[in-house]
């Protein structure tokens, strides 16, 4: 987990922000890059991220989060997925980045038949990893009014599928 004493500490000796260390920390190679070139954005975007390190932080720990919660017992696991890294193919989709979209088009609510199909594996994979990110805290198991078990991403969950739901 990164640490925002760590990344205040890189914006710090890289001259308050201007040569981006504490954006590369975070994973941030782009715009860590960029901060190199051009002195964090001539000094404006290193003031900005004074104030935004938190939340850089913030980001960057979910995202560890979800992908630990993804791959943490499966090691590298692939099924024409992308686990992700600096020089990745952007052509492929890692399978939290499919698991949140789904999400996020349907409300906040995802079924295994639904992963499986989107992200070309076997519906008891996508059980697995729906039930890793249960365990981690980033989703709930709910039963449908209708009595279908589905996975629910309270942070994109509407008003109107909530209704449809009944805890479990």
């Amino acid at each position: 987990m990164y640490s925002t004493g760590i990344a205040y500490f890189l914006w710090l000796i890289s001259g308050f922000g201007a040569l981006g260390f504490h954006r590369f920390y975070l994973g941030r190679f782009g715009t860590g890059l960029l901060y190199l070139f051009t002195g964090g954005l001539f000094g404006l975007g290193g003031f900005f991220d004074l104030f935004y390190i938190p939340v850089m932080v913030r980001e960057a720990n979910l995202q560890t989060g979800y992908r630990n919660a993804m791959f943490g017992s499966f090691g590298n696991y692939k099924a024409g997925i992308d686990t992700g890294g600096f020089f990745r193919d952007r052509t492929k989709e890692s399978a939290e980045r499919i698991i949140l979209k789904a999400a996020k088009r349907n409300e906040g609510v995802v079924s295994p038949g639904e992963i499986a199909l989107q992200a070309d594996i076997t519906i008891d994979k996508a059980k697995s990893l729906l039930e890793k990110l249960v365990e981690e805290g980033y989703a709930d198991l709910r039963v449908k009014k209708t009595g279908m078990l589905v996975y629910v991403f309270p942070e994109f969950l509407s008003e109107e599928k909530s209704n449809e739901l009944e805890d479990f």
